[in-house]
């Protein structure tokens, strides 16, 4: 599966929120399994999309077909846009599926590891990250992607911001020692979105 990540600055709120809603336009199309996103919590302005298709020829299919004709009612409505696409490694938690009606918020964490520890990091996200992340109460499904390189997407799907905030910043650096996450990631940026329920396809 391709997960397609999109960051970006709202510069025009009413007519990008309203851009969004043509994205339904998608259900028709080859590959397609789902979208969704919403508002930073740290970042006034900023917005997170994800997207997930099957495979990636099915993706660059509609890229070359649709794409325009639905992203025409955003034009002018942000800037400093940002598009990372990964392949789906493997699940955090179990069975991952593309849906976000159940979900009220999205942790995001865009990891770049170190070349020679990138089969460790990707070890300690299975022995260490998962279990604990499985293990926390709200916590309803997750996966972990890989572009090109050593660039990785952790994305994860709680039932609510005040479940996620039960995952404490002490456990947190408990399991980074844990996982020697300082010897494998040189840089890592994260952020927490509100999920938008008329943004989902």
């Amino acid at each position: 599966m391709l997960v397609k990540w999109i960051r970006l600055t709202v510069v025009d709120r009413r007519g990008f929120d309203r851009g969004q809603r043509k994205w339904a336009g998608l259900l028709g199309e080859p590959g397609f399994r789902g979208q969704g996103g919403g508002w930073s919590r740290g970042r006034p302005g900023v917005a997170h999309l994800v997207a997930f298709w099957e495979s990636r020829a099915l993706y660059d299919s509609f890229m070359a077909r649709s794409h325009d004709r639905l992203a025409a009612a955003q034009v002018g409505t942000f800037k400093d846009i940002q598009v990372r696409l990964f392949e789906h490694e493997f699940d955090v938690k179990v069975g991952f599926r593309p849906s976000f009606g159940d979900a009220d918020v999205l942790r995001l964490a865009h990891c770049q590891v170190h070349q020679d520890r990138v089969d460790h990091f990707m070890l300690m996200q299975e022995k260490v990250w998962n279990p604990a992340m499985a293990g926390s109460p709200g916590m309803l499904r997750g996966m972990l992607g890989r572009a090109p390189g050593e660039e990785f997407l952790v994305l994860s799907m709680w039932q609510s911001e005040a479940e996620r905030g039960k995952y404490r910043p002490e456990r947190v650096e408990r399991l980074a020692l844990r996982a020697q996450m300082t010897a494998d990631v040189r840089a890592v940026a994260g952020d927490v979105v509100q999920l938008e329920p008329s943004w989902t396809v």
